[in-house]
């Protein structure tokens, strides 16, 4: 027997229902969410006691899309499910953001959540069905979770929010907007946007916040009904101990926090760390007693930045809460890349380099809403030596996926159409150091890497990360902050965008008295940061160069009528692939009959041109064209005049006087030229020579023609 539970609520015009008590019944806890006809499961284990010698909470979220879901078998040799798809890892880490902050202080046992979508109706999407899952998992687990909490999509359509638009309404969406809090806080917003107003985006958030309300008490109705027995946790009281640390190393930490330099500060705090181990750990210590020394030190740490931001207004590395670091701003800096540039902020600078390519370039997604093409790719990478370490190298880590998207997403709105600007784009940001925001760096860099590569980009954007330091009724928003202000602080705001509007919005929050006021202030502060640094990077570059660098590739784009596109590509592709041969163009035809032409040589890319052109034109009536004979007869000449299209000279219009044998006149591979007088009862072409001068090519008089 088993104890089976439903609640079951319309939400967005659509029924949610959360269940348990059915599948994966010796896991802590399992929720089955089911939104439309979308259905994802939710299965929470965690370990019943801590995990020796670790200073931080061992959490790992999972979410695997079964290809079974939507009714398809995976691509490949192996055909099944195997390593996490870009867009698994990034829903991943959407679950874990906002769910990380609600577990107890000091928890430190091993927790995995695993998400799996099991069913996917094409309509809604299962990243917000499997937050909800994981909400009401954790709710029911027992393990000391400060939750639920709730989620939901947020589309701007026609000027009004909508809640969770599905699939298809999507691309009528100006914004794509994920919002997950509590019942009284928002803990985390990840968005894209088309250039809207600070006042859009932060209506939509509040209005996310509202919408997901129901589900949160559904979970809550849910928990009353299924929930385990709390399990005992009683958070670690250090206050004696941090007391302690304070005096004797408090003073070093101030000090060490006026150090502006990055490494040097490292440095002086690495040696009251070492002051403090050596009055409080010995040789017997353990490891737990030292990860409970690190942990405190840590504390204080952040009792002293904090305090001295909210006191004085000041920053560690001295400046006020709204300056922007110094920005140097370069492009073109390696000779032969399609782009590039390097952006440095401060002690944090990228290296970006943009690439074009063909529609061959294109990234096929296979997903399973079905396989579909992207042209615009971009690769973050964050190698240890940008932050003075040593590690591993060439492992994509989630971090490295999700500040990437964060970067594409930000980039995206701005980009030109397939039909405008027919190439695939590539951006690869080095992040050569780092001390604050990487991926906003990642934002600025790439935007000039394409301006620099003659993208023509709607406008240039720039990134900004902000902070906040919140104390009681206290608190200080800061702009663009150090990575010790990030690990120290209480938010992590990240707004991009152009002069005009935000283009995407990743916020993070790690306390639960974060106000709508704080967040308009925010905002405000951030537009204020984003438009001097796109005045910086004016300074190297403010628009995309009028021509493409020298190394890209030339896309000519042309059409050709449908029914005609059999005709250039040829049995078998067998003249597509002549095209191609003779000419030494790319090309790639559509079914739309968009016909695009690559070469790095403008000769190839005409030649090819004029080539498709004649398979599909028609030839004019009254138009002289240039052509060569190819068969002789005894009433006449058959010429090649037009491409593949021959047409008959007749005898009599071979020349002006009369003729008594054509190879009189010519002969099999002379070059003439000709002119299309019109077409007899069958359709046949009727060519004349007679009224064209051979030598210029062009139209005789009538009277000398008749002479």
């Amino acid at each position: 027997m088993f104890n089976h539970q439903i609640v079951e609520i319309e939400w967005g015009g659509r029924p949610l229902t959360i269940e348990t008590g059915k599948i994966a019944r010796q896991a802590d806890a399992c929720v089955i969410a089911t939104y439309g006809e979308t259905t994802v499961m939710c299965a929470v284990v965690s370990d019943k006691s801590p995990k020796a010698g670790l200073d931080f909470f061992p959490l790992t979220v999972n979410y695997i899309e079964k290809a079974y879901a939507a009714g398809k078998i995976p691509g490949g040799f192996f055909k099944r499910e195997a390593r996490p798809s870009e867009n698994e890892t990034l829903v991943c880490r959407l679950i874990d953001r906002p769910i990380r902050p609600l577990f107890a202080k000091g928890y430190k046992n091993e927790t995995q959540v695993t998400c799996m979508v099991i069913s996917h109706d094409l309509e809604n999407d299962p990243d917000i069905v499997a937050m909800v899952a994981t909400s009401a998992a954790l709710s029911l687990s027992g393990v000391p979770f400060q939750g639920p909490i709730g989620g939901a999509r947020v589309g701007y359509i026609d000027g009004e929010y909508v809640l969770n638009p599905n699939i298809d309404e999507m691309p009528e969406s100006d914004l794509d907007l994920i919002v997950a809090g509590t019942k009284d806080a928002v803990l985390m917003v990840e968005s894209e946007a088309k250039e809207l107003s600070e006042d859009i985006m932060l209506g939509a958030v509040m209005f996310g916040h509202t919408e997901f309300q129901p589900v949160i008490d559904a979970v809550a109705k849910l928990a009353k009904q299924a929930a385990k027995d709390p399990r005992e946790h009683v958070a670690p009281d250090h206050s004696d101990l941090e007391k302690k640390l304070t005096k004797l190393v408090g003073k070093d930490i101030e000090k060490a926090y006026k150090i502006s330099d990055k490494q040097d500060r490292y440095a002086a705090l690495d040696e009251a760390k070492a002051k403090a181990k050596e009055e409080f750990l010995t040789e017997e210590s353990t490891s737990e007693e030292a990860n409970i020394v690190g942990e405190v030190f840590k504390s204080v740490q952040a009792n002293v930045v904090r305090g001295s931001i909210i006191k004085t207004g000041k920053r560690i590395d001295g400046r006020d809460l709204a300056t922007v670091r110094p920005i140097e701003a370069e492009v073109g800096i390696l000779p032969r890349a399609h782009g590039s540039a390097l952006f440095t902020r401060g002690e944090t600078q990228a290296l970006v380099v943009a690439t074009l390519g063909t529609s061959d370039d294109e990234q096929f997604i296979d997903a399973l809403t079905g396989t579909y093409k992207q042209k615009f790719l971009l690769h973050y990478n964050f190698p240890p030596y940008s932050v003075g370490e040593t590690g591993r190298i060439g492992f994509t880590s989630r971090r490295e996926v999700g500040h990437g998207k964060l970067a594409w997403r930000a980039v995206h709105a701005v980009l030109p159409g397939a039909e405008d600007f027919p190439y695939t784009m590539r951006a690869v940001s080095e992040i050569t150091e780092s001390n604050g925001s990487s991926s906003m760096a990642s934002v600025c860099g790439t935007s000039l890497a394409f301006m620099d590569a003659g993208v023509p980009m709607k406008a240039p954007v720039a990134g900004i990360a902000m902070g906040l330091i919140k104390e009681g009724k206290d608190f200080a928003v800061l702009s663009d902050i150090l990575g010790d202000e990030d690990h120290l602080g209480d938010m992590d705001f990240k707004v991009a965008g152009t002069v005009e509007g935000i283009t995407s919005l990743q916020m993070d929050i790690k306390i639960t008295g974060i106000t709508e006021e704080i967040m308009k202030v925010a905002l405000d502060q951030a537009k204020g940061g984003r438009e001097h640094i796109l005045d910086e990077m004016a300074k190297a570059l403010s628009e995309g160069r009028s021509e493409l660098g020298e190394f890209a590739p030339r896309i000519e784009q042309m059409s050709v009528p449908v029914d005609k596109i059999r005709d250039v590509i040829g049995s078998g592709g067998k003249v597509i692939r002549e095209i191609v041969e003779k000419t030494g163009a790319k090309i790639n035809i559509e079914d739309d009959g968009t016909v695009r032409i690559a070469s790095s040589s403008g000769k190839e890319i005409e030649a090819a041109k004029n080539w498709i052109h004649s398979i599909v034109a028609e030839p004019e009536e009254g138009v002289i064209y240039e052509g060569t004979v190819v068969k002789t007869v005894d009433f006449g000449a058959f010429v090649n005049f037009f491409g593949s299209k021959d047409g008959l000279v007749h005898i009599s219009q071979l020349a002006n006087e009369r003729v008594g044998k054509t190879t009189d006149v010519v002969n099999e591979g002379d070059k003439v030229w000709v002119k299309l007088m019109g077409f007899d009862d069958r359709g046949k072409v009727r060519l004349s020579m007679k009224v064209v001068d051979q030598e210029t090519g062009k139209e005789v008089e009538a009277e000398q023609a008749d002479a």
